[in-house]
């Protein structure tokens, strides 16, 4: 009975100084990386409005009936071509009185000429005195000038009758005719519009910042710009930036840019919308994953990796958020360590058994998604 208490004594301390002992610690397997560090491309977008090249409003200069409409909306037209005429009975009887009236100043002046031959004839044989010879001449001279001015009233008359046929100052398209035949038009009412749309416009406004970080920028050398249409689609064609204005708006404290875009396809129209879209680049930017990231009260962490394996909360940041990557400003360097993806589950202070993953090498592969 003795023996038995003995052993079963002996069989608890041996148990209990194996529950003394204390199991080792596990240490997870997490995948980490370092920055890199690289030209990162990326773009901006500025709403645009677009406008033809050539756009004009043809108006009349004159106040009359539209007698005929020789177009059609949306019909291309070409230079000089007839578009409206309007009422121009009015404007013929001006010009046929003004032509009679430059007529007869001519006759008066040829009546005028043969006098004063006559007279000089007579002053040479003494018949008449030397003033009547002034008198004529004076009287000649008020002629001719009512001849220039009969000239003159005859090509305004025939400017007026010109005015009543409206022609294409260059080829283009039709826009909306308004007004139909018979209507009353006053002096300046437009007829319509014509656009030239073989190439276009696209005018937007960058802010202060992004037109010095523009002019700073390798990529005003090439200034070639995208167009993104109403519908989110890209267009086919590349513009040039061409102008920029000489001054900044004090009201929106922004300057207006034009770029030129082919339309070969008359895809734009004078009128649209649409974004401009200026591709930038980001000189020797500090990259990470966004999946290395997480965020605290609308801060971003990282965990960085000691050399003895134990992760350690840091706060950084970001220049600017890529689709996939963080530009980084400040809080990290090209040499740290930082956990790869798992930052959401893993706590400061935890030791990990690290794996190196080349980021260069996972940005190429797409495994940074």
């Amino acid at each position: 009975m003795k023996n038995s208490q003995l052993l079963f004594l002996a069989l608890c301390l041996i148990a209990a100084s194996c529950s003394s002992k204390k199991e080792p610690e596990k240490v997870d397997t997490h995948e980490v990386t370092k920055p890199i560090v690289k030209d990162a491309a990326y773009s901006s977008e500025y709403v645009a409005e677009i406008q033809s090249v050539k756009y004009v409003e043809v108006r009349s200069k004159v106040k009359g009936y539209i007698e005929n409409i020789y177009v059609d909306e949306g019909q291309s037209v070409k230079e000089g071509q007839l578009l409206f005429t309007l009422n121009f009975l009015e404007f013929e009887k001006e010009l046929q009185k003004a032509d009679a009236a430059y007529k007869n100043a001519i006759a008066d002046m040829k009546a005028a000429d043969v006098e004063l031959k006559n007279v000089g004839l007579l002053v040479e044989k003494n018949i008449i005195s030397k003033t009547e010879l002034d008198v004529i001449k004076a009287k000649t001279d008020a002629l001719k000038a009512s001849v220039e001015e009969a000239l003159a009233h005859k090509e305004q008359a025939a400017l007026y009758l010109s005015f009543a046929h409206i022609k294409a100052p260059y080829n283009g398209i039709i826009n909306r005719i308004p007004n139909k035949v018979g209507s009353l038009i006053a002096e300046g009412d437009m007829l319509t519009s014509i656009s030239d749309n073989r190439e276009v416009f696209a005018y937007f406004n960058l802010s202060e910042t992004d037109y010095l970080n523009y002019i700073a920028s390798a990529e005003k050398k090439t200034k070639t710009v995208g167009l993104k249409l109403a519908n989110n689609a890209l267009y086919g064609h590349e513009g040039k930036i061409e102008m920029i204005e000489s001054e900044f708006d004090q009201a929106t404290g922004n300057i207006a840019f034009r770029a030129r875009f082919p339309n070969p396809d008359a895809i734009l129209k004078h009128g649209a919308n649409g974004k401009v879209v200026v591709n930038k680049q980001l000189k020797n930017a500090l990259l990470i994953p966004q999946k290395s990231t997480f965020e605290i009260q609308d801060k971003i962490y990282v965990f960085v990796v000691n050399q003895d394996g134990v992760l350690k909360q840091r706060n950084i940041i970001p220049q600017m958020r890529f689709p996939d990557f963080y530009a980084v400003e400040s809080g990290l360097s090209k040499d740290d360590t930082v956990l790869f993806e798992g930052a959401e589950n893993a706590k400061d202070g935890n030791k990990i058994h690290p794996v190196f993953v080349d980021l260069e090498q996972a940005m190429s592969s797409g495994s940074t998604d």
